[in-house]
């Protein structure tokens, strides 16, 4: 099943997206259609543009730090939380290491050390806010292994590991095995090596949809199947007209929340923004992964750098989440290139065969000495929309040349198809320098910062993507 691509970034998102596991598990979301076909207001102090995490969590630290809710509105193009918030592979994974001597290439030793500090930071924030506001999202904190598939992954790791180390990274947290250790601590027979580390998993659209309830219920007004097709400055001269099918919002503060369509808004980050399809799968375990079998970490399956499959298990009902990486050397050139699009009308059987088969053989145990169960196995399949930068870091930040609108977007798929190693230090930053603060405030690395020498360097030069 492989289809053309939709479109650039440049597209509204598919009207008609596949549902994901969580999405067919969240139905009874009261907001999912709210104020489908209502008229938006012609007046607001601010605009959300943007219902996932992001723009969830924006809202929600506006009202945090003083803003009305009544002076705030959060423009969906679809159904509320419908994108890849609500379509990733359930982890809150920061990176530990690995990452670093890449960061380090592009942006220098000490942002690389900021950059996975602060990861570090958002699994602690989370877990503090699912905690602080019972928040029922399946929230468990639990540890996660970088699992090296290959001898030469292995090496990889290790000198990573040993870079981020030499450069002052705190180590003190991750736990190294090898060989039989590794496989009998990750239950994968041909484990090279594994790194273990602190991380987490969720229901992604239960968190997303706890934001919006939560706002909601302070006065936010939600419009959804209502996308903003264009933005220009009103008659004023300081504020900005958002315009919808549904009529034209005047706000004095615009936020970008929405991740690889930023583009649509914002044209000028075309060059710097990719739209990436990723692909991830619900499988019904067989008996070898129930009960006290069932898996308590999470996941990263590595045979090279791009080339790797990400797991959870739900600790709620076993269900195991089966994410793939983008760049598969045994997928066909087709399928490769159809990644770059912002099509999630669909999957492709060509991925959910090749996460099957490389599932059973990196886990022999999962068809072993069992029964054929009818309804064990193969779930669901879906896609997904992730935004990759072209520095693979966040554009947080005003938009010096917009004044009054910023953003807070292009998480690159961090934390294994989702934003959420990021976000939740990403969208309070962008409020403190919406109500005035100063890029110091937000503890964020520096480059993360949205500014024009940013954009002119990544113009200048060939950057590699990380990941």
């Amino acid at each position: 099943m492989i289809h053309p691509d939709n479109g650039s970034s440049r597209n509204l998102p598919n009207k008609t997206p596949c549902m994901s596991y969580w999405q067919r598990t969240t139905r009874a979301f009261p907001y999912l259609a709210a104020h489908h076909n209502d008229p938006v207001p012609t007046r607001t102090q601010y605009v959300v543009i943007g219902s996932g995490i992001s723009g969830g969590l924006t809202a929600f630290e506006l009202i945090e730090a003083g803003v009305a809710g009544q002076d705030i509105v959060i423009l969906e193009a679809r159904e509320a939380a419908s994108g890849a918030s609500s379509r990733n592979a359930g982890h809150v994974r920061p990176d530990a290491f690995r990452g670093f001597s890449a960061y380090a290439k592009v942006h220098g030793p000490e942002q690389a050390l900021r950059i996975i500090s602060d990861e570090r930071r958002v699994l602690d924030k989370v877990n503090e806010f699912v905690a602080k506001h019972g928040v029922q999202c399946d929230f468990h904190l639990t540890s996660t292994f970088d699992v090296c598939m290959t001898p030469e992954f292995a090496v990889y790791e290790a000198e990573s590991f040993q870079q981020f180390k030499a450069a002052g990274g705190d180590v003190s947290h991750i736990r190294l095995y090898e060989g039989a250790e590794a496989q009998a601590k990750t239950r994968i027979p041909d484990a090279i090596a594994a790194y273990e580390w602190p991380a987490g998993s969720s229901h992604p659209a239960k968190l997303a949809q706890f934001l919006l309830e939560s706002v909601i219920e302070r006065g936010v007004r939600l419009f959804t199947f209502c996308p903003a097709t264009e933005i220009v400055q009103s008659q004023d001269g300081v504020s900005w007209d958002v315009h919808t099918p549904r009529g034209a919002i005047c706000a004095k503060r615009i936020v970008h929340c929405t991740n690889a369509h930023a583009a649509l808004l914002l044209p000028q980050l075309e060059l710097y923004l990719r739209p990436n399809r990723a692909q991830a799968h619900s499988l019904i375990p067989t008996v070898a992964f129930t009960a006290n079998n069932a898996l308590r970490q999470t996941f990263s399956l590595r045979y090279s750098l791009h080339h790797f499959y990400s797991l959870i298990q739900r600790q709620e009902d076993g269900t195991l989440i089966l994410g793939v990486s983008r760049s598969n050397p045994t997928l066909s050139a087709e399928t490769l290139a159809s990644r770059y699009s912002i099509d999630d009308s669909h999957f492709n059987d060509e991925i959910v065969q090749d996460a099957l088969s490389s599932f059973k053989k990196i886990f022999p145990n999962f068809s072993q000495n069992t029964r054929d169960i009818r309804g064990e196995g193969l779930d669901h399949a879906w896609s997904g929309i992730i935004a990759m930068t072209t520095d693979s870091v966040p554009f947080v930040g005003a938009i010096d040349s917009l004044p009054g609108q910023y953003i807070c977007a292009g998480f690159n798929g961090h934390g294994h198809l989702t934003g959420m190693a990021r976000i939740f230090t990403c969208a309070p930053g962008v409020v403190k320098l919406m109500l005035g603060g100063q890029w110091s405030d937000t503890g964020l690395p520096e480059c993360f910062q949205f500014t024009p020498k940013r954009l002119a360097r990544l113009l200048g030069g060939d950057i590699p993507s990380i990941w």
